[in-house]
């Protein structure tokens, strides 16, 4: 519910100025020649014309084509504009943790390789072996 505040003096006063106004510019306006007065008509209508037109485009919502069907859309807000980032920031982090994950994999397994290499009673010069590799990964876990 709209609630309607008492009029102050300072209302009635505009009020008053701008009665005052008016009449004193109807008046000046019957003495102006009649070309400026057409032109200034002219002016006015152009200029609420443009004015209806804009009101028009902010609220008109547009007709926009997608795939095979017309849809009725407006201008997007801008929290419509962050919803349709937000799967590509989500796609992006969840790549850049795919890509941790895979780095850390890859890292435990060459700890593991190494610690049981170095923890096996093997000597040093069995590593230099050229056969040392196919053994490795011929052998049975």
């Amino acid at each position: 519910m709209k609630t309607t505040r008492p009029y102050t003096d300072i209302d009635v006063l505009q009020t008053r100025v701008a009665a005052r106004l008016v009449a004193g510019l109807g008046e000046s306006a019957a003495s102006l020649p009649r070309d400026l007065t057409e032109r200034l008509r002219s002016a006015r209508e152009q200029a609420l014309d443009r004015a209806r037109a804009s009101r028009r485009a902010q609220l008109a919502p547009a007709v926009v084509q997608q795939g095979n069907s017309l849809l009725l859309s407006t201008p997007p807000a801008w929290w419509q504009r962050l919803a349709s980032a937000l799967p590509v920031l989500v796609l992006l982090a969840g790549l850049q943790f795919i890509d941790q994950w895979a780095n850390r994999e890859q890292v435990l397994a060459a700890a593991e390789l190494d610690g049981s290499l170095l923890a096996d009673t093997l000597p040093p010069a069995a590593y230099a072996d050229p056969g040392f590799a196919e053994f490795v990964k011929s052998a049975p876990p």
